[in-house]
C-alpha cells in the first residue's frame, strides 16, 4: 500500500484530531477481527505467536491484542521472548563488546525450554517464567509462576517467534501474527521504503528513553537490519496474519523532533529521501494522539505499561 504526503497534510490540516481517530479505529478494528477468530478456536490454539523486526510495533500490538480479548471475556497473558536468551558467557561478553558477536541470532534463544514452558502452558501446567537481566546478560530465576487457567490465552511476543528452528510446537497449537510497516509514503519521485519510518520509530524512543544519539541509532540500525534480512523476513510468510503498523499521522508527529535534530542527520546518505518526505509534511502537535496509540511505544505517554 502507498500512502501520498498530500493526502497525510490534507488530514492534518483538515480535522486533525478526526484524521488521528479514524486511524486508530482502522487499525483496532484490524485487530478485533483477528481477534474474534482467536476467541473461535480458543481451546484448540491458546497460545499467539507474535513476530516483527524492530521498531515494528509488536509489543503494543500485542497488548491491544491482549486487551480485546480480555475485554471479550477471556483473560490473556503477554510474554516477552527476550526471557528465554541463553546466558552469555564471560568469553561471549567479551566477543560482544568488541562487536563480534551476533546478538541477533536465533542462536540466542534457548528453545528446549522456550517449547517445554510453551507446551506445558497449553496443557494449562504451572511454569516459573524465566527473567532475563540485560545489565550482565544472565537468566535468572523470576520465582514467578504462571498457570494458564482453561479458557485463557497467552501472547509470547519476540523476533524469532515465526522462526520453525526456534518453535518446534506443532502449528495446530498456536497462531502466528507478523506485524512491520508496509506503507510506502510517496512524495514527487521518492517511494520511501517503509523501513525507514521503522527506523525514526527507533530514532525518536532511543533518544527520549535510551539516552542514545540519532546518529547512535542509525548506526546499530544496520546491524539490525542485516539480522532482520536474514533472522525475521524468511518467515513472514508462515503468518496466519500479517499485519500493516503504519499508522498515517506519525511522520507529521515526528517531524518537529527531526527539524530540530537536522544537523544530526543531513549529512547521512540513508536518510536524504527520509529528510525530504519530513520537510514536505505538516507537522502535528502530539498533544492530539491520544495514549492508546501505537505509536506512543515510540514518542512515550502511553497508556500500556512495558
Amino acid at each position: 500500500m502507498n500512502i501520498e504526503v498530500k493526502r497525510i497534510n490534507e488530514g492534518i490540516k483538515d480535522h486533525p484530531s478526526e484524521f488521528i481517530n479514524t486511524v486508530n479505529e482502522d487499525y483496532l478494528y484490524r485487530l478485533r477481527k483477528i481477534a474474534d477468530e482467536i476467541l473461535a478456536h480458543k481451546d484448540e490454539k491458546p497460545v499467539i505467536l507474535l513476530s516483527g523486526p524492530s521498531g515494528s510495533g509488536k509489543t503494543t500490538t500485542a497488548l491491544m491484542i491482549e486487551k480485546l480479548l480480555d475485554d471479550a471475556g477471556s483473560e490473556t497473558h503477554t510474554l516477552s521472548m527476550d526471557n528465554y536468551f541463553c546466558p552469555l558467557t564471560e568469553e561471549e561478553k567479551q566477543l560482544a563488546c568488541e562487536g563480534k558477536m551476533d546478538l541477533e541470532s536465533p542462536e540466542r534463544v534457548d528453545k528446549k525450554l522456550l517449547n517445554e514452558q510453551i507446551e506445558a502452558i497449553s496443557r494449562c501446567e504451572q511454569i516459573e517464567i524465566p527473567k532475563y537481566n540485560f545489565k550482565n546478560s544472565t537468566r535468572e530465576a523470576s520465582g514467578r509462576p504462571f498457570l494458564r487457567r482453561q479458557g485463557e490465552l497467552v501472547i509470547f511476543e519476540g523476533i524469532h517467534a515465526l522462526n520453525p528452528d526456534v518453535i518446534t510446537v506443532p502449528d495446530s497449537k498456536i497462531w502466528k501474527i507478523y506485524v512491520s510497516v508496509r506503507t510506502r509514503i510517496t512524495c514527487g519521485d521518492i517511494l520511501l521504503h517503509p523501513s525507514k519510518v521503522r527506523l525514526l520509530r527507533r530514532m525518536v524512543r532511543d533518544s527520549k528513553f535510551r539516552k542514545r544519539s540519532l546518529t547512535e541509532t542509525m548506526n546499530m540500525f544496520r546491524s539490525v537490519e542485516d539480522g532482520e534480512n536474514k533472522y525475521i523476513m524468511p518467515y513472514k510468510y508462515r503468518s496466519d496474519y500479517d499485519i500493516d503498523t503504519f499508522m498515517s499521522y506519525e511522520m507529521s508527529a515526528y517531524r518537529d523532533f527531526f527539524m530540530k535534530r537536522i544537523d544530526e542527520i543531513k549529512d547521512i546518505p540513508e536518510l536524504q529521501d527520509t529528510i525530504t518526505v519530513l520537510e514536505k509534511l505538516e507537522p502535528l502537535d502530539s498533544k492530539l494522539i491520544p495514549p492508546e496509540s501505537l505509536i506512543c511505544e515510540f514518542i512515550g505517554n502511553g497508556s500500556f505499561k512495558y
